[in-house]
């Protein structure tokens, strides 16, 4: 009992500690006044907002998310370089193209995750997941979802959905165990 009455209060601590900790910052002060803003904020925006969310998986292994966060850290640097010497270079003749990355993650939050990963890399957007369940009939059974992709220069299609799926995916579904 006591355990359902601390989550009907704080339904979200991580977010709560998210939200006093970003009010703090951005108001740059540690003033009694501003604890109790970012402590009213940290309490009811989550209390207000919790119908409105969808249930996602959890996080189940923290140690490989902060790694997989520091591995798309680093393509991401790596990537902004090679963007760079691709566009500045002398060899301006890029190969452009859209490609179809098949999905084993089947929950919303970590596709997203892994879309947001493709795009914050440079040289890659992430397009559009298909098909979208809404779209599908009533009753009829999802099928295979890919994730379109543009790439700014494709060397080897076959080459880049197995990075994307070994670098990106798999940890995502270790990390969230779907």
């Amino acid at each position: 009992m006591r355990l359902q009455a601390r989550f009907r209060w704080l339904p979200t601590p991580f977010r709560s500690l998210f939200l006093f900790i970003v009010w703090l910052l951005l108001n740059n002060s540690v003033s009694v006044g501003h604890i109790v803003l970012a402590t009213f904020f940290a309490i009811f925006i989550p209390i207000l907002s919790f119908s409105f969310r969808d249930p996602q998986p959890l996080i189940l292994k923290p140690g490989l998310a902060l790694k997989q966060f520091l591995i798309v850290l680093y393509d991401i640097i790596v990537a902004n370089l090679q963007v760079a010497l691709l566009i500045v270079g002398p060899s301006k003749k890029l190969r452009p193209a859209f490609i179809k990355v098949p999905l084993d993650l089947t929950h919303d939050m970590p596709i997203t995750i892994l879309a947001s990963s493709v795009s914050l890399t440079p040289g890659t957007v992430s397009a559009e997941v298909y098909p979208i369940p809404e779209s599908l009939a009533q009753g009829e059974e999802m099928t295979q979802r890919y994730l379109l992709i543009h790439v700014l220069d494709l060397d080897n299609e076959a080459e880049l959905i197995k990075h994307i799926k070994k670098r990106y995916e798999a940890p995502l579904k270790e990390i969230f165990q779907c």
